[in-house]
């Protein structure tokens, strides 16, 4: 089966499947995911796993148990209830555990492309400036 034909929440899922080894090593960071055409392609964690104190570097303790990556996880795939008619971006979520729980604030960005518009609206022989750099009305 081609990645095209799975729903983008299968899509999400297998992306949690795949970075549910290097999420049980964090307790804080940024999944991304960019989307070109409604699929995924590259995706990935952002994070900094190592924390410096009185001049010593240590890695972060502990990470995300499997309780908490499903409810990630779920969280993640209940978000794209809110991608509404875009087929190309990039969808962040920021994580963190507070107190054993789960916190995750999702960004949605769309991204469009001029080169797309410019053949669905086609230029006319029209001039869009006027004399003296004026803007002309183009509704």
């Amino acid at each position: 089966m081609k990645t095209e034909q799975l729903s983008l929440a299968r899509q999400l899922d297998l992306v949690f499947k795949e970075l549910e080894s290097e999420l049980g090593g964090l307790t804080s960071g940024t999944v991304f995911i960019q989307i070109r055409n409604n699929v995924v392609g590259k995706f990935g964690i952002r994070h900094n796993p190592i924390a410096g104190r009185n001049g010593q570097l240590s890695g972060e303790g502990g990470g995300l148990n499997a309780v908490q990556l499903s409810s990630f996880r779920n969280m993640a795939i209940e978000a794209l209830k809110f991608k509404n008619s875009w087929t190309h971006g990039e969808i962040s979520y920021e994580f963190a555990l507070r107190q054993g729980t789960i916190v995750v604030d999702a960004t949605l960005e769309s991204n469009y492309n001029m080169a797309n518009l410019m053949i669905r609206y086609p230029r006319t022989n029209s001039h869009t400036y006027g004399a003296f750099g004026e803007m002309k009305d183009l509704s």
